[in-house]
């Protein structure tokens, strides 16, 4: 990413920051209109989960002009998320949906340069992400204590 790109993904942040209730209301709304498969992986009740969303999104684009920090924790959040059965192809809804929410929020100062520079951002931390998830992926499973006497 430049520091150009890191600018407005940071700037335009700072704008959907105030409004983060209703950025992760419209964010989940059309995550599970456009990927309805995804939605038994999360709880019944979204509330904590939206202020996940929107504190994990915070701390990243805080960072991103010095990624290298943000590194393991993105790493971690990959190999976290294959327990709940997130697969690659669950990363493009994700991003779409974040994309939508950020037009929405953004309106007409989500300009082409802005989504592009979030797009890029993303692309950047997913590709952690599943580089993370494929680590567990190739790791054997480990036996249960019975299996491994008994097995």
């Amino acid at each position: 990413m430049t520091p150009e790109q890191i600018k407005l993904v940071q700037d335009s942040f700072k704008k959907v920051a105030p409004i983060a209730p209703q950025a992760a209301d419209i964010f989940y709304t059309r995550l599970f209109e456009i990927a309805p498969e995804v939605r038994p992986m999360f709880p019944d009740d979204m509330s904590g989960q939206k202020d996940k969303l929107m504190g994990m999104l915070g701390t990243a684009v805080s960072n991103l002009h010095q990624v290298e920090t943000i590194i393991p924790a993105v790493q971690e959040l990959g190999r976290k998320h294959v327990g709940y059965g997130v697969k690659d192809e669950h990363y493009k809804p994700v991003g779409e949906a974040l994309i939508y929410t950020l037009d929405k929020g953004l309106g007409d100062e989500f300009t082409p340069e802005v989504k592009a520079a979030w797009v890029t951002t993303y692309t950047t931390l997913q590709g952690v992400m599943t580089a993370a998830a494929s680590e567990v992926a190739e790791q054997p499973q480990k036996k249960g204590f019975f299996a491994r006497m008994f097995g």
